[in-house]
């Protein structure tokens, strides 16, 4: 098996938190349970997703504050909130509070572009501005400032027996340090680059060259390194790696039929670029801890990277995360050659 050149330092993982419509309390619930049984497993970091009128998260800072609170070590982040739909300042409002509370835990990930649908949504997201918004990198610019303590305003001082700041209140330090960008094209790594970000990669990339030969593996090494050439901390900045991955060590042989099953559904959009956008899906990987080391040892981006938050597929019940989770834990880091520990230097 050929060897890492860079050993995994931080495993994590991300889920969607799924909830019925009828009982969201019950899937907001379970979603902490799965955050806690994480930090018990030793997992360094939990992230969730932001889903805007659908049933899953729709207010990730709110449930993170919530994990924050229920948790004492495990990194929490986002994976990612559309900025499409946020207020940069009353953003940098909650993720510094939440940083605050949590001890200097948070991991906020954050992406540009109009909202999902934003034909159907502007109206009610936006009734005055809807033609006049910019959602270009100015708004991850604007944001980035605002929680690196940047003045958000020219007023500041005393007015009554009220004190003003001229910057975001309260402001967290190392916050800034923590933002990460999650992107899938060469523009996107470039420009989180520059600015200093981490950068999330996940299991979708832009196959912008339609000469090129497409395969998912040396796209995704392309961003992460033009990424790093363009970061000033240059092969030392972040990068943390987000592929579907699926152990089955203890899995039941109806939950590996399932997993495979799930898998083999989502294979035809792996051969070639989908849509106008040219976006590519990487396989997801099901089996044996070992079999899926062997994989992704072979695999040229995460050969690159020495953290990861495997995503948890969607649409599974609440034992089939318990057994994933632990066999990525148990079974799947030290495959990978992780050590406890390993991601707190």
């Amino acid at each position: 098996m050929p060897s890492a050149s860079r050993p995994l330092r931080k495993l994590g993982f991300l889920t969607i938190g799924l909830f019925d419509g009828a009982d969201p309390r019950r899937g907001h619930e379970t979603t902490l349970e799965i955050i806690e049984l994480g930090e018990r497993l030793g997992f360094d970091s939990a992230w969730v997703r932001h889903q805007h009128l659908q049933y899953g998260i729709s207010s990730p800072v709110a449930v993170l504050a919530a994990a924050s609170q229920r948790t004492s070590r495990i990194e929490l982040g986002t994976a990612v909130i559309p900025l499409g739909w946020e207020n940069p300042l009353r953003l940098a409002e909650d993720l510094a509070t939440v940083d605050i509370l949590s001890g200097g835990r948070l991991n906020p990930g954050v992406s540009v572009g109009p909202p999902m649908h934003y034909d159907q949504v502007k109206q009610a997201l936006y009734p005055d501005t809807a033609e006049a918004e910019d959602f270009g990198y100015g708004r991850v610019r604007r944001l980035l400032d605002l929680v690196r303590g940047e003045p958000a305003t020219d007023f500041g001082g005393v007015e009554g027996f009220e004190v003003f700041s001229n910057r975001v209140q309260p402001h967290s330090p190392g916050l800034g340090s923590r933002m990460w960008y999650g992107g899938g094209s060469l523009s996107s790594a470039r420009w989180a680059g520059e600015h200093g970000m981490n950068f999330l990669t996940s299991s979708v990339v832009k196959a912008e060259d339609p000469d090129a030969a497409g395969d998912f593996a040396d796209i995704q090494l392309s961003h992460i390194r033009a990424f790093r050439a363009a970061h000033p901390d240059g092969e030392a900045a972040r990068v943390s790696q987000g592929l579907v991955v699926i152990p089955t060590d203890s899995a039941s042989p109806e939950q590996r039929a399932k997993y495979e099953e799930f898998a083999a559904e989502r294979l035809p959009r792996t051969q070639s670029p989908q849509g106008p956008a040219r976006l590519l899906f990487a396989p997801d990987l099901v089996g044996t801890s070992d079999e899926i080391a062997e994989r992704l040892h072979a695999h040229a981006a995460f050969r690159e990277v020495d953290e990861v938050a495997f995503a948890l597929p969607f649409t599974f019940e609440h034992e089939d995360y318990v057994q994933i989770l632990t066999d990525m834990a148990t079974k799947l880091g030290p495959a990978l050659g992780r050590r406890p520990g390993a991601g707190d230097r």
